[in-house]
C-alpha cells in the first residue's frame, strides 16, 4: 500500500492588486507571537491526523513515499538503428516506443513527473510521446547542443530541479524494481549510480569501486568490478560539476562522473540481478523484447511448482514470438476457453489420455493472454473475470470426468468430485477475501505461504494427478486425490489467513490506542 501525506501551511498576506501591504508588524509584536503559535499548533494537530492516517494504513511516518522527479536524456541520433524509425527513441520494442517503455517503467516505479531532453527529431519525440504519457506528466527541453555529446543535453536541464532527482537515458530498458532501488538509496554526496556486477556487452562502461564510492570510471578501464546502468540518483550540484568539466572541453556525462569521483562524492548501489538493457543495435532490441516478456509475470511470481518450472518458461518464449504480433489478448482468451471445453467434452467422451494432455497445454496457453495484456499496457478491469471463467471450467472437468466414471462405479465418482468443487470454492473464497482484507497475495504473506504455494491445491497439480490416474489406468484415484489434496489446502488456508488477520487486528488496535 502507498500512502503520501503533505502537509504544508504558509502564512502571508498579499492585497488585491498584486502589492504588498505598506504596513509591516516586527518579529516580536504580540500579533507575530500570536500567528507563530496559532500556525504551530495547527501543524501539531495535523501532525497528529497524518500519524493517525498512517498508523491505520500500517506504516509509519518515517515510510511514506516521498515524490521525485526525473530526467531522462533523449536528444542522440541512434545512429546505429538508423533506418528502423526516425528516432531511436521511437524504435517499436513489443510495440511500445523505445522511450515509452523508459517512461512507462518510471512510472511503475513511481515517478510522477519526468523531463524529457530532446535534440535530433526532437519533434517527432513531442508528436509520439505527447505530455501526458499513460498518466506521467511530461516536460520537454531542447538541447542545442546535442551533437556535442550526451553532457551538452544534460545541461540543457541546469536550473530545472531544486532537489534530488533520478537520471536516466532514454534508451534503456529496465526492471522498475531497479529504479525503486535507486530512489531507496540515500543521497549523502552529488550522485548515487546503479551499478551492476554482471557486464552484459563489451560497449558497457566500466566502473571501479570501493566501500560504495567510485574510484573511476569508464568504457576502457583494465580493472573494474561492475558495470554503470545508466541510472543516477543526482543532487541538483551535479549540474555544477557538469559545468566545471564542460571548461576542460568535456564533453560526455561519464567525463562529469569521473569529476564527481575525483572529489569523493559518488558513490554506487548494487541492482545485480535486477535485469536492465542499453539499445543501441537490432540485436540488443530482440533482448529488450526477451527482458519485456520476462517482466511480463506478475509481481508475486507462478505459484504452484508446474506454473513456476514447467509453464513459466514456455509461455515466456512463446510471449516473446507474441509480442510484435498482432493478436490480442482477448484471441487469447476465447481460444483457451475453447480448448479447455474441448477438453470437458474429450472427458465426458471418456477419451482421458488425449483430455489429460491437453489439460496442460490449457495451462500454458491460459497464462498468456493475462502476459501479452501486461506487455502492451491494455489490462481491464473486463480482463479481472478471466479467473472466474478459468473456475468456471476447472469445474467442468471435473464434473465430467466423474460423470464418465460414474457409468461404471455408480455415484460415488461424483459425490467425490461435488466434494473437491466445494473445498475448490472454499479454499478460493478464503485466498480472495484476504487479498481484499490486507491488499496482500496470502501466497507471499509470510514465509511458510510462500513455500506451501509451491504445492498447494491449484487447477496445474490436479492436472498431474489426472494424467498419472490415467496412464495407471485408474482414474477414479484422480479424483480422489484431488479430494484429499484440495480438503488439506482448504484447511491450510483458512488457518494461516485467519492467524494473519488477527494479528493484523491486534496490531491495529493497539496502534489505534497508542494514537
Amino acid at each position: 500500500m502507498r500512502l503520501s501525506v503533505a502537509i504544508s501551511l504558509d502564512l502571508g498576506v498579499q492585497s488585491n492588486l498584486g502589492t504588498p501591504p505598506q504596513t509591516s508588524y516586527p518579529t516580536h509584536s504580540p500579533l507575530a507571537y500570536a500567528a507563530r503559535n496559532t500556525c504551530a499548533q495547527i501543524r501539531a494537530i495535523f501532525s497528529r491526523y497524518a500519524e493517525c492516517v498512517c498508523a491505520r494504513a500500517g506504516v509509519k511516518m518515517h515510510e511514506v513515499e516521498h515524490t521525485i522527479e526525473a530526467l531522462v536524456l533523449a536528444a542522440g541520433e541512434g545512429s546505429r538503428l538508423r533506418g528502423c524509425t526516425k528516432h531511436k527513441g521511437l524504435q517499436p520494442v513489443a510495440e511500445i516506443p523505445l522511450l515509452g517503455r523508459v517512461l512507462w517503467g518510471l512510472k511503475q516505479a513511481g515517478v510522477k513527473k519526468v523531463f524529457v531532453v530532446v535534440g535530433y527529431e526532437g519533434h517527432s519525440i513531442r508528436k509520439e510521446i505527447g505530455e501526458d504519457y499513460r498518466g506521467l506528466e511530461i516536460s520537454y527541453i531542447t538541447a542545442r547542443d546535442w551533437e556535442r555529446g550526451n553532457l551538452y543535453s544534460f545541461m540543457a536541464a541546469k536550473g530545472i530541479f531544486q532537489k534530488e532527482f533520478l537520471l536516466c537515458m532514454g534508451d534503456h530498458i529496465f526492471d522498475p524494481q531497479l529504479v525503486k532501488s535507486l530512489m531507496k538509496a540515500k543521497l549523502e554526496d552529488v550522485l548515487v549510480l546503479a551499478t551492476d556486477k554482471k557486464c552484459y556487452s563489451h560497449d558497457d562502461t566500466k566502473v571501479q569501486e570501493r566501500d560504495g564510492r567510485i574510484l573511476s570510471i569508464g568504457k576502457k578501464l583494465d580493472s573494474w568490478n561492475c558495470v554503470d546502468t545508466g541510472f543516477f540518483l543526482c543532487s541538483p550540484r551535479m549540474f555544477d560539476y557538469g559545468a566545471k568539466v564542460m571548461e576542460t572541453g568535456a564533453s560526455e556525462l561519464a567525463d562529469c562522473v569521473r569529476l564527481v569521483a575525483t572529489d569523493g562524492s559518488a558513490r554506487v548501489v548494487d541492482i545485480t540481478g535486477k535485469r536492465w538493457v542499453d539499445v543501441d543495435t537490432r540485436s540488443d532490441v530482440k533482448r529488450a523484447r526477451k527482458l519485456v516478456a520476462e517482466q511480463s509475470q506478475k509481481g508475486r511470481g507462478p505459484s504452484d511448482f508446474v506454473a513456476h518450472y514447467i509453464n513459466r518458461p514456455i509461455e515466456n518464449k512463446i510471449i516473446y514470438l507474441l509480442s510484435d504480433s498482432s493478436i490480442t489478448p482477448n484471441q487469447v482468451s476465447i481460444f483457451v476457453n475453447v480448448l479447455a471445453y474441448t477438453v470437458t467434452a474429450l472427458f465426458l467422451l471418456g477419451h482421458l489420455l488425449a483430455g489429460g494432455i491437453l489439460t496442460f497445454a490449457v495451462g500454458v496457453v491460459d497464462g498468456l493472454d493475462g502476459k501479452l495484456a501486461r506487455i502492451h499496457g491494455c489490462e481491464t478491469k473486463l480482463g479481472r473475470m478471466e479467473h472466474v471463467f478459468d473456475l468456471l471450467y476447472e469445474f467442468s472437468w471435473l464434473i465430467a470426468l466423474a460423470f464418465f466414471l460414474s457409468r461404471s462405479l455408480g455415484s460415488t465418482p461424483l459425490m467425490v468430485a461435488a466434494c473437491s468443487i466445494t473445498f475448490i470454492a472454499f479454499y478460493r473464497f478464503c485466498y480472495d477475501q484476504f487479498g481484499r482484507a490486507t491488499g496482500v497475495s496470502l501466497d507471499v504473506y509470510g514465509s511458510f505461504e510462500r513455500v506451501f504455494r509451491r504445492v498447494a491445491g491449484r487447477r496445474n497439480i490436479y492436472n498431474v494427478y489426472i494424467l498419472v490416474g490415467v496412464l495407471l489406468g485408474v482414474p477414479f484415484y484422480s479424483l480422489m486425490g484431488i479430494l484429499l489434496h484440495s480438503a488439506l489446502t482448504a484447511v491450510v488456508y483458512a488457518y494461516r489467513a485467519a492467524v494473519h488477520l488477527h494479528a493484523a487486528d491486534e496490531v491495529g488496535m493497539r496502534r489505534q490506542g497508542a494514537s
